[in-house]
C-alpha cells in the first residue's frame, strides 16, 4: 500500500518530468481525495523553502501569470538589485484586477514575492507552467455575490485589500503547491480540493500564518 509520503513525492516527481496530465483517472481522483483529507500533513522535507539560501532571494524577478477568465497572459521582469519597476507593478495589478467589477487596486508587493517564489522554487525541478491567477483584488460588492452564490469567500476577506489571490499551477498537485506556499511562512494558506480533471486551487494572501482547508 503506497503512503502518503510516496504519493506526494511521485506527483511532484512525475510532474517534473512532464509526465503528469492532469488528466485523472477516477480511481486515482477517488485515491487522491482520501489522502489529500488524512489528518496527517504531507513530510515537510518535500516542501523546505527555508533551506534556500540568500542567493535564490536577491537574483532578479520575473513573474510569468495567466488569467483564465480574461484569457490575458504577462510575462516580465518586475524587481531586481531591490528595486520594483514601477511600469511592471502596473501590468501585475492590472492582471490581478477584479475581472468582474472591472477594477484594479494596489497589490501588496510581498504577495507578488510569495508568488514569484513559488514558481521561481519548482523552476528548480524543470517546471516552468504560467501561474494561473484565478482571483485577484475583489471589490466588495464581488465578494458579497460570492457569498450570496455560496462560493468560500471571508466577509472581511484580505482580497478586498489586495493581500491575496487564489492560485494554481496546471499539472502540479494543489497540495504541492499549498505545502511550498505555507513554507514561505509569508501569510495564511487555503487548500481548496475539488475532484476534477483540473483540480482545486490554492488561496495565499499576506496575513497572518495560518492554514486552513475548504
Amino acid at each position: 500500500m503506497p503512503t502518503r509520503r510516496h504519493i506526494l513525492k511521485k506527483s511532484l516527481l512525475l510532474t517534473a518530468a512532464g509526465l503528469f496530465t492532469g488528466l485523472r483517472a477516477p480511481t486515482l481522483l477517488a485515491q487522491e481525495s482520501e489522502e489529500k483529507h488524512s489528518k496527517l500533513a504531507p513530510p515537510p522535507d518535500l516542501f523546505d523553502s527555508q533551506a534556500l539560501d540568500l542567493e535564490f532571494w536577491v537574483k532578479p524577478r520575473t513573474l510569468d501569470l495567466i488569467r483564465p477568465a480574461s484569457g490575458e497572459r504577462v510575462k516580465l521582469l518586475y524587481w531586481k538589485d531591490g528595486e520594483m519597476f514601477d511600469s511592471a507593478y502596473q501590468q501585475v495589478c492590472h492582471l490581478l484586477r477584479d475581472v468582474n467589477g472591472k477594477k484594479s487596486a494596489a497589490i501588496d508587493p510581498k504577495l507578488l514575492e510569495t508568488l514569484w517564489a513559488t514558481q521561481a522554487f519548482i523552476a528548480r525541478f524543470g517546471m516552468t507552467r504560467p501561474l494561473e491567477i484565478l482571483s485577484g483584488y475583489r471589490t466588495p460588492e464581488s465578494n458579497q455575490r460570492l457569498r450570496e452564490e455560496g462560493i468560500p469567500a471571508a466577509r472581511k476577506s484580505l482580497h478586498l485589500e489586495g493581500r491575496a489571490a487564489d492560485i494554481r499551477i496546471a499539472q502540479l498537485h494543489e497540495e504541492v503547491l499549498g505545502e511550498l506556499i505555507k513554507s514561505f511562512r509569508q501569510g495564511g494558506v487555503g487548500f481548496y480540493y475539488r475532484p476534477s480533471a483540473r483540480g482545486g486551487w490554492i488561496h495565499t494572501d499576506t496575513g497572518l500564518q495560518r492554514m486552513w482547508k475548504g
